[in-house]
């Protein structure tokens, strides 16, 4: 069992959503792609209040909330129809890593008795409830931060899956909610 909980189901938290074995799967646009029409059909369907996100090779980070779900609820099954998507995309379309990969996914199932087949997420989320305004910035700025700590960008802004260009006034792949200038989350 994990050590870490979404004790606030729809506070503000942070989250890493982890590829098994860090696998690089997100080096694929077609499954960059599945994760953010997932992202929105969330957004859209079960109150899911994004706040920043970046899209890396084998994780997401995400600062958000939820309306009216739990998020232990949004994340399960975001998590559950992405899988599914990007395991049909690597098996029906071109891709070089096929065999390793299903391999992979299905090695780490076999590690876990929750999984009948594959695995493609890690279980736990590595939530952390964002208290303070101090804390919650330290989070976006390190969400944003993290293309160009992976040397992929230059500047935050120049990474497309990222919200970082949605906070200097354009806008990205995914709508977020904006943190206030005075550092106010707006209310839901």
């Amino acid at each position: 069992m994990s050590k870490y909980r979404i004790y606030d189901q729809q506070g503000l938290n942070y989250f890493t959503l982890t590829i098994v074995g860090w696998i690089d799967l997100f080096t694929r646009h077609r499954y960059r792609e599945i994760v953010v029409e997932s992202l929105k059909y969330c957004q859209q369907h079960k109150g899911l209040h994004i706040y920043a996100y970046v899209i890396m090779s084998n994780h997401v980070h995400l600062v958000a909330q939820t309306e009216g779900h739990e998020m232990s609820e949004v994340l399960r099954d975001f998590k559950k129809f992405t899988a599914n998507q990007m395991l049909k995309a690597i098996q029906a379309e071109p891709e070089s890593r096929r065999e390793w990969l299903l391999h992979m996914f299905q090695y780490f199932a076999n590690v876990n008795t929750d999984n009948r087949h594959y695995q493609v997420w890690q279980g736990d989320n590595h939530p952390i409830a964002q208290w303070s305004l101090p804390v919650i910035w330290q989070k976006i700025d390190y969400v944003h931060l993290n293309p160009v700590r992976a040397g992929l960008v230059a500047e935050p802004t120049h990474y497309l899956y990222s919200s970082a260009s949605n906070y200097v006034g354009g806008s990205g792949l995914l709508e977020v909610e904006l943190m206030e200038p005075l550092g106010i989350v707006r209310p839901l």
